[in-house]
């Protein structure tokens, strides 16, 4: 069973599901209810993205699999498979945690093969989702990445990374810090029923405006555009409208993609909820995982045309790391300051 890359299993361990080291929690409260938690130790933290991969980074940081935002398109639903688990609602609510991380991450940080690459997180699932809350396992790898001067960026739809501001700021005073929030539209009625477990739209476009107003950089991944409910030219000018106000360095629009795993639990909501939809999707993604070229150019260019007019535009590369000389110390800051979030 593929469990086995992440616990430390005894070398007479049976193979199981979950290691015997490995810890099952459910909470009977109402941010948790529904939710089981499967504390186990990584063996490893820090990621290599494989070579085919359309990714701009080559390194990632997962700290959770499954993600209570639950959204309904998560490519990183087909992730549950490989542990045996359910890519629809067990994605959803069998959160993963990796309660070593930040551990492993020092000790990745520090051996001699690394040679301090970008590190990416949220790219699979969220790394300040719920789960986050109780964990705290963000505070332990930021501290580490700060501390090695290493470079990394981060991507979400939660507003808890906010509690970890004083951490990125830190960070930001040594190293390149990156921040996106994911935001492809504005509709209420579309986020109550394809994203039910994430903070709304608004609130994300704040955590952008608090980011920047502290100096930390955020720019947003206007994604998903969906295909015929959140790609009207009326839609997207409104958004990237919204994404200018709150301040974002960059946007960069995302159409959905619907790989195995995600492609089935999501036609079966556009099936309940939009029945009309799904010949269009059949023959708008009967090709693959991704829509037709020229519809994802068209949503491209009608987008960046927005953000001219607002005065954005598409994200940038970053800029090298920076690293203090030998014999200048990295200064001591206090503890981040707990943030109350609404």
């Amino acid at each position: 069973m593929r469990w086995d890359g992440l616990h430390d299993d005894a070398p007479t361990a049976t193979p199981a599901l979950f290691g015997t080291d490995a810890v099952t929690r459910t909470f009977d409260t109402p941010e948790f209810r529904g939710i089981t938690f499967h504390e186990i130790r990584a063996r490893s933290i820090v990621n290599r993205v494989p070579g085919a991969s359309r990714m701009p980074f080559e390194w990632t940081i997962n700290p959770y699999r499954g993600c209570s935002h639950a959204c309904v398109y998560c490519f990183a639903r087909k992730t549950h498979s490989y542990l045996d688990l359910d890519t629809g609602e067990g994605f959803d609510s069998q959160i993963v945690v990796k309660v070593n991380a930040a551990e492993l991450l020092r000790k990745q940080l520090a051996s001699r093969g690394w040679q301090g690459d970008h590190i990416a997180m949220g790219t699979n699932v969220d790394c300040y989702q719920r789960a986050e809350g109780r964990y705290r396992l963000m505070p332990g790898i930021l501290a580490a990445l700060r501390d090695y001067a290493n470079p990394f960026s981060i991507l979400t739809k939660g507003t808890l990374i906010l509690r970890d501001l004083e951490l990125l700021r830190q960070a930001a005073a040594v190293t390149e810090v990156g921040t996106s929030v994911s935001v492809g539209f504005l509709d209420q009625k579309l986020w109550r029923t394809v994203e039910p477990g994430t903070p709304s739209p608004e609130r994300r476009l704040e955590v952008c405006r608090t980011l920047m107003s502290n100096d930390i950089p955020c720019g947003v991944l206007m994604a998903p555009v969906i295909p015929f409910l959140g790609d009207s030219p009326e839609q997207l000018r409104a958004t990237v409208r919204a994404i200018a106000a709150a301040g974002a360095t960059s946007v960069t629009p995302l159409v959905l993609h619907l790989r195995p795993g995600a492609r089935e639990w999501f036609m079966a909501w556009l099936a309940q909820h939009h029945p009309h939809l799904v010949r269009r999707y059949e023959a708008m993604y009967g090709g693959g995982a991704y829509a037709p070229k020229w519809y994802q150019r068209r949503i491209t260019r009608q987008v960046h045309e927005y953000a001219t007019e607002f005065g954005i535009g598409p994200s940038r590369p970053g800029a090298p790391r920076r690293i203090p000389p030998p014999d200048v110390a990295v200064p001591q800051i206090p503890e981040p300051t707990q943030l109350t979030l609404l």
